[in-house]
């Protein structure tokens, strides 16, 4: 008998499901404290934050509905403090934003709060926010054009923020006199505590109800789960190496003629294991987008995920059954201080999950994903300015979410429309523009879903959407990287490509200008970012797409009766005193016929 097979004989199946959605409850509970006390509208409106358990040994133990870039390789995280730290004790907290500790980048700041049962270090509880502002050079916290972490804001390379679980007054006030919203960033942090703090005192009575004993062997039976479903799951797949290359936009001045990003794929079915290999990518460049090492990590971990079971227990134990190879000084593996990677969660990072999940798409239907929309434009600009609508002055700054970009196909459904990014994969949430317009002093004149904006398949990516926003008085500064501006996101197996995103100024007059992809840009009044997101791409022949889809989608204004004809091969008529079109059969036969002999 195997060791996890040992393992899992001697532990109750009863009591391995009752305590496993105890942890992710406890989880759970940690969501929607950081998201009801946050202040940053990013975390409480778009739910930009991320939550969860790690054995004291950095092994994930498990995650709720998070961002897949935050938690997939959370491990790294939690690493450099003990590392760093010979004296960690019960009380203490660790917070950092190092790229180069096991962070992600700088606007994601990560709180660690060793868990100690009976005495005994047993956990990890960690929270991880995306703050509005890291006290960069310029009003953003991510620029393609940060070229080292001098340039990124406040660096915070793991540090003891609480000893006794009171905070330590010295750190705080230093971090708080190098952000522009310091209260914002403290309202934040505070969030974090709070919800680090409520699952330690969660784990503690577990432990007393269950004991320290049966905690611990109830992780290893866990660990030993997520290991089997994820070698069964493999174990179903054909074997073999499939390879898939992205091309990130082109970055003036960084990246002139963009950047292919390649990820090699090895299913090994036997061994119950999947190799995704990454050296075979360009060196770091001279500027913000190059990857983290949790970011190369998490990509190829989450490529792979995307194509597996989605019931998969996300602990270690499955992830074990991923090996990501990395390279030193790679655009996607492992960069030396002082590399910029403000840009590290999205961009390059979205380009690289994308070839991962593609990858199986060499395999043939029904395998794969089509490429996912990337990000991000101006609908997700951060945005900066003086607020001056109570009569006293006060300064700005946040991440909007206007729009988002949007899912790719797969087979047997269409692509999600709030997917937001492949690193997201459909957690982030929409903006609500009445929050937005009651907390900054914008108004959102338009948010709607674009009409042929899509990839267009048997199995469509979703529709992009487009909006309209300005600011009410003072001058608003709008500062954006949009990687999909040149290429778009791929479709697979037949499947048409995405539709590149559009990033605008209409001046007063009425007349628009096209912005750079990577900038920053300032409104005065009477001026007005216009947008349009990414869409993802299509899987499968459109032709071999249910008339009846085609239909409804020309009934929801996501097509129009043109495109069903031309693209797809289907004729709807409106009938008389009728509300929804309906699909013409015959009309259709005849289309769809000559299509398979080549005549259009």
């Amino acid at each position: 008998m195997h060791d996890e097979e040992e393992t899992l004989a001697g532990f109750d199946p009863l009591l391995l499901a009752v305590l496993s959605n105890r942890m992710q409850s406890i989880v759970r509970e940690m969501s929607n404290i950081v998201k009801k006390s946050s202040r940053s509208t990013a975390i409480t409106n778009a739910r930009d934050f991320s939550c969860g358990l790690l054995t004291f040994d950095h092994r994930l133990v498990c995650v709720e509905e998070a961002m897949p870039v935050h938690v997939t390789a959370m491990d790294l995280a939690t690493r450099p403090v003990t590392d760093l730290f010979g004296d960690v004790a019960e009380g203490d907290a660790f917070f950092s934003n190092s790229p180069y500790h096991g962070g992600t980048h700088h606007a994601d700041m990560t709180l660690c709060v060793p868990v100690y049962l009976d005495g005994v270090p047993m956990f990890w509880t960690v929270a991880r926010s995306h703050h509005a502002d890291t006290g960069a050079h310029v009003p953003t916290t991510m620029d393609a054009y940060m070229r080292t972490v001098y340039e990124e804001g406040m660096h915070i390379p793991v540090v003891r923020f609480q000893s006794q679980y009171r905070d330590r007054d010295d750190v705080i006030r230093w971090c708080r006199q190098n952000i522009r919203e310091s209260h914002i960033w403290y309202g934040d942090y505070q969030a974090q505590v709070g919800a680090a703090r409520t699952a330690e005192t969660r784990l503690k009575e577990l432990g007393a109800r269950y004991g320290r004993d049966s905690i611990r062997a109830f992780v290893e039976a866990w660990m030993e789960y997520g290991k089997r479903r994820a070698r069964a799951a493999i174990a179903a797949l054909p074997a073999g190496t499939f390879t898939w290359t992205c091309r990130h936009d082109p970055v003036p001045g960084v990246a002139d003629e963009g950047i292919p990003i390649t990820a090699k794929v090895t299913i090994q079915p036997d061994a119950g294991k999947i190799v995704v290999d990454l050296r075979d990518n360009p060196d770091c460049v001279d500027g913000g987008i190059n990857l983290s090492e949790a970011c190369a990590t998490g990509a190829g971990r989450i490529g792979v995920f995307y194509n597996l079971d989605p019931s998969l227990p996300h602990n270690d134990g499955s992830a074990s059954c991923i090996e990501v190879l990395l390279r030193d000084g790679c655009i996607v593996g492992r960069p030396s201080y002082p590399v910029g990677t403000s840009n590290a969660t999205m961009g390059i990072n979205d380009r690289l999950i994308n070839a991962v999940q593609c990858a199986f798409a060499q395999l043939g239907s029904p395998y794969g994903l089509a490429e996912g929309g990337t990000e991000f434009g101006a609908n997700m600009g951060v945005i900066s300015g003086i607020d001056d609508r109570t009569g006293a002055s006060s300064s700005y700054i946040n991440m909007l979410f206007l729009g988002l970009s949007t899912g790719p196909a797969v087979h047997g459904h269409d692509g999600w429309l709030t997917y937001e990014a492949p690193n997201g994969g459909g957690v982030l949430a929409l903006d609500q523009v009445e929050i937005d317009e009651m907390t900054y002093p914008i108004l959102v004149e338009e948010r709607k879903i674009s009409t042929n904006a899509m990839g267009m398949g048997q199995w469509n990516g979703a529709p992009a959407m487009q909006g309209v926003y300005r600011p009410l008085t003072q001058p608003m500064t709008v500062a954006y990287c949009s990687d999909g501006d040149v290429n778009p996101p791929a479709g697979v197996i037949g499947g048409g490509q995405g539709t590149p995103a559009i990033n605008a100024k209409r001046l007063a007059d009425g007349s628009e200008i096209q912005l750079p992809a990577f900038h920053m840009e300032t409104l005065n009044a009477g001026e007005r970012i216009v947008f349009r997101t990414v869409s993802g791409g299509g899987y499968g022949d459109p032709r071999d797409r249910d008339a009846a889809r085609v239909a409804r989608d020309v009934d929801r204004g996501w097509i129009d009766a043109n495109v069903a004809y031309e693209v797809y091969g289907v004729a709807v008529i409106q009938p008389e005193g009728g509300v929804d079109c309906v699909v013409d059969g015959d009309a259709t036969a005849r289309l769809r016929a000559a299509s398979t002999l080549g005549v259009r």
